[in-house]
């Protein structure tokens, strides 16, 4: 499996569904170390208690968690089913979150149902971009705002180093969202600890 950079924001789209032991492996080493990029998420969002939030590769839910421990609704969707039932284990009954499998390009969600979409390290593994900006306009309500947050990488990196994004990759998205007609397109690098990590910020019409 090629693993290096491409100007595509979606440049890990081939990459093999998270299944099997593996899978929970993986759901297991994304637990920790993501509280950095929940908070970035939560203020760029402009996150409010009442808000309806939809988590776009949920993982095993530490953001949607985060989110629901703030008076947030959260719907966390994810295609693989280790990272759903992962979630699920880790999340208390009392918190207002619900886990549903689906993809980006086929969010299992009613239109105009939530005021916040955020994918956080995993729009580098949309398989259609396109299709998937289309279904986070489609869920938001008008003036909900999409936040995609990636850990900033280096031009040419390869194999782990290379699940993020470039300075050009998230250029491309900006673009992308400007196309698909998202207003107030912004792109921004942050710096939390030694994690350093680049966002695309947008509002649907």
């Amino acid at each position: 499996m090629a693993t290096q950079h491409t100007d595509a924001p979606n440049h890990h789209a081939g990459h093999p569904g998270f299944s099997g032991f593996s899978g929970y492996l993986a759901a297991a080493s994304m637990v920790l170390g993501r509280t950095g990029d929940a908070r970035l998420a939560q203020r760029l969002s402009g996150l409010g208690p009442d808000d309806t939030v939809v988590d776009v590769g949920c993982g095993p839910g530490a953001a949607a968690r985060r989110a629901a421990r703030l008076g947030a609704s959260v719907v966390g969707v994810d295609p693989a089913p280790a990272m759903l039932r992962v979630a699920r284990l880790l999340t208390r009954s009392s918190l207002p979150v619900r886990y549903l499998r689906g993809s980006a390009e086929a969010l299992p969600l009613p239109d105009a149902s939530a005021a916040v979409v955020w994918s956080l390290a995993a729009v580098h593994h949309w398989a259609d971009l396109d299709t998937g900006l289309r279904e986070v306009r489609r869920v938001l309500r008008p003036g909900g705002r999409f936040v995609a947050i990636e850990r900033h990488t280096q031009p040419g990196a390869q194999g782990l180093a290379s699940h993020g994004w470039t300075d050009a990759q998230a250029d491309a998205l900006a673009r992308r969202c400007t196309d698909s007609g998202f207003t107030d397109v912004h792109v921004a690098q942050h710096q939390y600890g030694r994690r350093s990590t680049v966002s695309v910020t947008a509002t649907a019409p």
